[in-house]
């Protein structure tokens, strides 16, 4: 029977680490650590996530801001609100929900945010830097998976092989650079791969972040694996659930993420502690 990691714990410690700090900052009478967060249009997903993101800055004392601009916002109209908040110094870390209206270029938004405010991780210069090993903001899942990974498993990964479902660029090929980096032997597979549970059956580490409801079952994971579903979906019953059938693996697996309370609160956990970064930043360069 595998060891439930609950990532809504570890975020719950995480989040009070930065209450401690925040705490502090208000008795130095100092200014707080401040994310604006922009949502374009009424995505009901998007609006549960800033929703979600308003209440853990609340609940820690840092500062938030969410701007909601309508569907019919035009590129030009957002790019200048991002370079508005680019210039202000009193933002540390700048948010824009996706997905975006289909008028809007994706790409072009994410460039505009300065990297040093970059506290999604998305921006190509901080992409470049975490290529190259170099400290910097990093997408905020897959640095809640390391941290997931570094807390809960007393697992050495040099060595290991973590085998990566999925190969977004929001997950899938950030977690494979970042597993890489601490000396595990990768492999990224996707919807061409061939003969895919061939290759997921040999990971002692098993990522999966594909949308597809409970896709990985126990014919997929190698006895004592760890298993880090980061799906989000709906099942036949609109019930949450992950990319993972939950119920077949985990008596196979030695530890597994649930869905939900699994990675989703730690990505929110991690986009604080990017803003605080963010923040001592721009206050040691002040």
């Amino acid at each position: 029977m595998a060891e439930v990691i609950y990532g809504s714990e570890i975020a719950a410690e995480i989040k009070a680490e930065l209450k401690i700090q925040m705490d502090a900052l208000k008795q130095e009478n100092a200014r707080l650590p401040r994310l604006v967060v922009i949502l374009v249009g009424a995505h009901p997903a998007s609006l549960s996530y800033v929703s979600g993101k308003e209440k853990a800055c609340a609940a820690i004392g840092m500062e938030n801001e969410l701007v909601k601009l309508g569907e019919d916002t035009t590129q030009e109209e957002l790019l200048t609100l991002i370079q508005k908040y680019n210039e202000d110094e009193a933002v540390d870390g700048i948010l824009v929900q996706l997905p975006l209206p289909k008028h809007i270029n994706e790409a072009e938004i994410l460039y505009a945010i300065a990297p040093d405010k970059d506290v999604d991780g998305f921006h190509p210069y901080n992409i470049g830097r975490m290529m190259m090993g170099s400290p910097t903001y990093l997408p905020c899942t897959p640095k809640g998976i390391m941290e997931v990974l570094r807390r809960i498993t007393s697992v050495d990964l040099s060595g290991k092989h973590a085998v990566v479902i999925g190969r977004s660029n929001i997950v899938g090929k950030p977690i494979a650079q970042l597993l890489l980096q601490a000396n595990a032997t990768v492999t990224i597979t996707h919807s061409k791969t061939a003969q895919i549970q061939s290759i997921t059956k040999q990971a002692d580490i098993l990522i999966v972040a594909v949308g597809q409801p409970r896709m990985v079952t126990q014919d997929w994971i190698k006895p004592g694996a760890i298993v880090i579903d980061v799906g989000v979906n709906r099942d036949e019953q609109n019930r949450l659930c992950g990319d993972v059938d939950f119920d077949a693996v985990k008596d196979k697996a030695a530890y597994i993420t649930p869905v939900p309370k699994g990675i989703g609160p730690m990505t929110i956990a991690m986009l604080l502690k990017n803003t605080y970064d963010a923040y001592l930043v721009h206050r040691k360069r002040k």
